[in-house]
């Protein structure tokens, strides 16, 4: 007799039921892909296995503290918290890096950072906020099309595999949605600068 094939979701289930059985076949399943994911990214094998680990103990919290929603989109959602964790890693490499200037050049670092004073940082905040604002006005394919390309910077190709469509579907919900912000646009007046 052929041994049935678990779904995700059944095995968040049973995971979420205790059975740490069903843990260790979710890891099995998609291990290979989210490895070579978070290598794809950080081209350093040490830093892949702790990103791996890291990324399945949050698994891990959100399922057991009961946060975790399923929807069908398992490995999208192990994927993004993979990909945050990169993300993570390289603003505190970049912060260390900043830090260890600062050190070596304390007057400078400051007028640097002035430069971009209280001002600046309240229009750039304001534009972020009205231009997440205008993306929820899309529908919700598009609006994670645009969150994965824009803000989580996500090739085509890796949308693509992450939400198990092609990479023409992808690149085709990111034209419409482009298309659908610019009537929005120019629905409410708003003027750009270019």
């Amino acid at each position: 007799m052929a041994k049935e094939i678990l779904s995700d979701a059944v095995l968040l289930n049973e995971y979420a039921s205790g059975n740490e059985w069903a843990l260790a076949q979710l890891i099995e399943r998609h291990k290979s892909k989210l490895y070579s994911f978070i290598f794809s990214k950080v081209k350093d094998r040490d830093l892949s296995d702790d990103i791996f680990q890291d990324t399945f103990i949050k698994v891990i919290n959100t399922i057991r503290k009961q946060n975790y929603n399923e929807e069908g989109k398992f490995l999208p959602w192990v994927m993004r918290i993979a990909h945050n964790l990169i993300i993570d890693h390289f603003r505190r490499q970049s912060k260390v890096k900043m830090q260890r200037e600062k050190e070596e050049f304390p007057l400078f670092s400051k007028i640097l950072d002035s430069e971009m004073n209280i001002e600046a940082r309240i229009i750039t905040g304001q534009i972020e906020d009205d231009l997440q604002s205008l993306v929820l006005k899309l529908p919700e394919d598009q609006q994670e099309i645009i969150r994965l390309r824009l803000y989580d910077d996500l090739t085509f190709k890796e949308i693509a595999e992450l939400n198990g469509i092609s990479i023409n579907t992808a690149l085709g919900r990111m034209r419409y949605a482009i298309i659908n912000l610019r009537k929005i646009i120019n629905q409410k007046q708003i003027i750009l600068n270019d």
